[in-house]
């Protein structure tokens, strides 16, 4: 008996995914329609790394307005999309490059578009710089979850 969860955490879906979020995201690029993405912040990568005060702000979806400037420097490959774009209140410029496979939801205006559950594997997110769940465990109010 084949469950959802053997097929989300299957290598040969996650690619199936990154294609279709790719055709998604060329389409509206095609379109000059704007477009907002939530993403696994786990796997994405902050040309310069954002400071901590507002990485630790980020919740772990956290959602990305792909409009105006940004919307501009919007690049996308096989595996990646990047922008360029601003955060906290002083406007922090970042480079974000995204997993494809960690885009959550492509949304219009207020509607989704798209909607991956490949996004909320941790074995495709949990290879990288920080497991959350060891910083959860490094405060020491937590330590009775060890």
């Amino acid at each position: 008996l084949i469950m959802v969860k053997d097929i989300i955490e299957d290598n040969e879906y996650k690619s199936l995914v990154e294609k279709q979020i790719k055709e998604n995201v060329l389409f509206l690029l095609e379109k000059q329609q704007e477009f907002s993405i939530t993403a696994n912040i786990q796997p994405i990568n902050f040309t310069p790394e954002l400071p901590k005060v507002i990485k630790d702000q980020m919740h772990k979806f956290s959602l990305f307005t792909l409009s105006n400037y940004t919307y501009t420097t919007v690049q996308i490959d096989d595996n990646y999309i990047s922008f360029e774009a601003g955060f906290g209140n002083e406007n922090f410029g970042s480079v974000v490059k995204i997993p494809l496979y960690a885009i959550f939801q492509i949304i219009i205006d207020e509607s989704i578009l798209y909607i991956n559950s490949v996004a909320t594997v941790e074995k495709f997110n949990s290879d990288l710089k920080k497991n959350s769940f060891n910083i959860f465990k490094s405060n020491p109010n937590n330590k009775k979850f060890d």
